[in-house]
């Protein structure tokens, strides 16, 4: 009965903050930027909630599971992303937006590239995918914390989870997406910091999990597995070569996200982007070590025969139940559903936005009012959310390769129109269209050849990556300059804070 209570308690407050957030959306800007007003440490602790996901605490300890130290460098990348999303990414185009008033991540590239039809409807749609992509990953994730929990269905578990988040989303816009994950945050880092070390003390220490690690396959406590393609076993991946994709792939991508990068928007004041990149790259390094730790603890004691689980996914649950039992069950299930929560509000939200400013104020009816847009995004939120949830009902086995594909798909289509629009003059609207196009469909392609036909020695989304860059300089080189004043306007050059 306790567990039951604790969670029910925790999707309540969640409930509760939204109802309270409500009370604060008097226009679109409220709903889509919380006005703009987010302080310091909401605006840190969103980009670390809204980077930190199912994948975070099920995937990175499931991947531990299968691939051992070699696929450790994904504890770097992942924090490196966010550093990258609030500096490198982030600040020139804070300024722009604000100085605009521009409230999406396709407002700015409309502006920068002078395309508000093409490069928005572009845009917009790869958002849209990518989004669903990632949100049926995350509601994978709700389900099997729920399932564990609870004792229910998948079904059930994906009602649940649906309703709640939805709720809260529907009712108070970025201002409860904050607010939650500010609260959500606070108990990944304090929940992850105070388990975990129990779950790697249970299986031995690190030494001895390690020593045990190397009895299965010497490989497992090496920085990558040898360069041999295929590889010469499905979890020995993270070859060198393949580690260079994973770079760009975490690092770069992730951090061009629109659920990460569409929150640069929504800050406050400026001199905040001089410490927040540090400060969540502390914060998210930490945990993903323990995290990842974990899931290499949990291989230890299944191997050692004291506990056995069914799917890499399940290792952090079955390392949670070892330990502590049925004990704090809720409060180990709240911790889950935080990170997890914390990532799924922001796309919802995110598809909102999209849906109810980008395709319907700016390319429909330009003279639509503040009630409309968040009527119309609010409609297009339910909608997704329902299209998830039958998409999550028979999700992959492993999380992590959802999560990525979703990953590559940004990195093929948001990282050149981004970083050559705001650090290359020459960048135009036709290389950017014409790159996030070619990047977009070709990362369907390299992604297809990959699941089907046979693995690649780089993750898929490297190759179409490398098109989606080769497209934007080519035909840029060979179209009409933009106009001074527009880069003048979008601060473009080789420079971030000057």
């Amino acid at each position: 009965m306790g567990k039951f209570l604790i969670i029910l308690v925790y999707l309540f407050f969640m409930l509760y903050i939204g109802a309270i957030a409500s009370r604060k959306i008097k226009n679109a800007s409220d709903y889509i930027v919380a006005g703009k007003t987010l302080g310091f440490w909401l605006f840190v602790l969103l980009i670390f909630g809204s980077t930190t996901s199912g994948m975070t605490i099920l995937g990175v300890t499931g991947l531990g599971f299968v691939a051992g130290w070699p696929s450790f460098w994904e504890q770097i990348f992942v924090p490196l992303t966010c550093a990258i999303a609030i500096t490198l990414y982030g600040f020139k185009i804070y300024i722009v937006c604000k100085e605009k008033n521009f409230l999406t991540i396709q407002d700015y590239l409309s502006y920068r590239f002078e395309s508000d039809v093409g490069i928005r409807i572009i845009s917009s749609l790869a958002v849209l995918v990518t989004s669903l992509i990632y949100l049926v990953g995350q509601y994978t994730a709700i389900s099997i914390v729920l399932k564990w929990a609870l004792g229910i269905g998948q079904i059930e578990a994906l009602i649940i989870g649906v309703i709640i988040v939805l709720i809260y989303v529907l009712l108070g816009g970025l201002y409860a997406v904050s607010w939650t994950t500010l609260f959500q945050g606070l108990i990944i880092i304090f929940g992850v910091i105070t388990t975990t070390p129990f779950i790697i003390k249970s299986a031995g220490g690190l030494t001895y999990i390690n020593n045990t690690l190397a009895k299965i396959d010497p490989n497992f406590v090496k920085i990558a597995f040898p360069q041999v393609h295929p590889p010469y076993a499905p979890y020995a991946f993270c070859t060198p070569l393949y580690l260079i994709s994973f770079f760009f792939l975490l690092a770069i991508g992730l951090g061009s996200g629109p659920h990460i990068i569409n929150n640069v928007i929504a800050v406050k004041d400026r001199k905040y982007f001089k410490w927040s990149g540090l400060f969540v790259f502390i914060i998210y390094i930490v945990i993903m070590f323990l995290v990842k730790i974990t899931g290499m603890a949990v291989k230890t004691l299944a191997f050692d025969g004291k506990l056995s689980i069914t799917k890499p996914d399940d290792a952090m649950l079955a390392g949670i139940n070892y330990v502590f039992g049925d004990k704090l069950l809720g409060f180990f299930a709240v911790i889950i559903l935080s990170a997890v929560m914390s990532t799924t509000d922001r796309l919802l939200l995110v598809i909102g936005s999209t849906c109810g400013w980008d395709f319907y104020k700016k390319l429909i009816n330009k003279k639509a009012d503040d009630r409309k847009i968040t009527l119309i995004s609010r409609i297009w939120i339910i909608t997704f959310a329902l299209i998830s949830f039958v998409l999550a009902i028979k999700p992959p086995q492993l999380l992590a390769f959802l999560i990525w594909m979703s990953i590559g798909i940004m990195l093929s289509t948001f990282v050149s129109p981004i970083l050559f629009g705001l650090y290359w003059k020459r960048a135009t609207k036709q290389g950017a269209i014409w790159s996030m196009i070619s990047g977009f469909i070709s990362s369907f392609i390299f992604g297809s050849y990959y699941k089907f036909v046979k693995p690649l020695p780089f993750h898929f989304s490297f190759y179409s990556f490398l098109i989606s860059v080769f497209v934007m300089i080519v035909v840029s080189l060979l179209t009409p300059k933009t106009k001074k004043e527009i880069l003048d306007a979008t601060k473009t050059g080789f420079f971030i804070f000057g």
